[in-house]
């Protein structure tokens, strides 16, 4: 291993120490503000050392090593932001928490969504792993807002949160849905309507009429993009065979061509 390698991959450890160290200092900062009590605390250092380990895995299976970079740091401050909307809702299903607080995490975690992105472009620093990172942190915390709505909405606004682990699970036993799928601006504006609309039904500024609405069109919405992507993942499986069928009948002609 060179000696650039070993700086890099320390430098990385470093990064993510550091993420789990802001992650801890959040955690403390909650307590001190809202009272965490003891399901916010385990929850939170759960998901602390949970992101630390994944993190750390991810970036020393990427090799070479490379920079963690602004937008991966983006990144782990939202995924920090995550952690504590992760503590904050834990503790609610045993007592009243600051839905102020809890907003404005959750508020400020969506608003940096749009950021990451736009730091990875334009400093040239995106990558699979950023993608992917970027990825799991939204889907982690859709699926948390999920858990707190769902608890006065009812348990149907679970959909939105699984409806992402539910297509891995699926894509392991379909590979298939595992293929790539073109660019597409619906499938973002979904994406981003699902944290926007679970915020503000779960910020109890909306009448219960008007958020379960807002949850359920969501619902709608995302069912939708999921059901146009694996309709054209089918329709690129198809053609696929398809093609391979005809390659495989041009050179059956050509052998029976050549025997003759």
């Amino acid at each position: 291993m060179a000696l650039s390698d070993l700086c890099e991959t320390r430098l990385l450890r470093q990064e993510t120490t550091a993420g789990a160290g802001a992650q801890i200092l959040l955690l403390v900062l909650l307590d001190t503000v809202a009272g965490l009590g003891l399901a916010g605390w385990l929850t939170g250092l759960a998901f602390t050392v949970g992101t630390w380990a994944l993190l750390t895995r991810a970036l020393h299976r990427s090799w070479p090593p490379r920079p963690f970079g602004p937008a991966n740091a983006v990144t782990l401050a939202r995924t920090t932001l995550v952690g504590g909307v992760t503590a904050l809702v834990a503790d609610s299903f045993t007592g009243p928490v600051p839905v102020g607080t809890l907003v404005a995490l959750t508020a400020v975690a969506l608003s940096l969504d749009a950021v990451d992105g736009q730091v990875a472009r334009r400093t040239g620093t995106a990558s699979p792993l950023g993608a992917r990172f970027d990825m799991e942190a939204d889907a982690f915390l859709i699926l948390v807002l999920s858990l707190y709505d769902a608890m006065a909405l009812g348990g149907w606004v679970l959909l939105i949160g699984a409806m992402r682990y539910g297509f891995v699970a699926a894509a392991r036993v379909m590979p298939w849905l595992n293929g790539p799928l073109p660019p597409s601006m619906a499938r973002k504006t979904v994406a981003a309507l699902q944290g926007v609309a679970l915020l503000a039904a779960g910020s109890g500024l909306l009448p219960y009429a008007v958020a379960f609405g807002t949850v359920l069109g969501a619902l709608a919405l995302l069912v939708w993009s999921f059901g146009r992507d694996i309709g054209t993942l089918w329709r690129f499986r198809v053609r696929d065979a398809r093609d391979s069928h005809d390659d495989r009948a041009v050179v059956i002609r050509g052998t029976a061509a050549e025997s003759v």
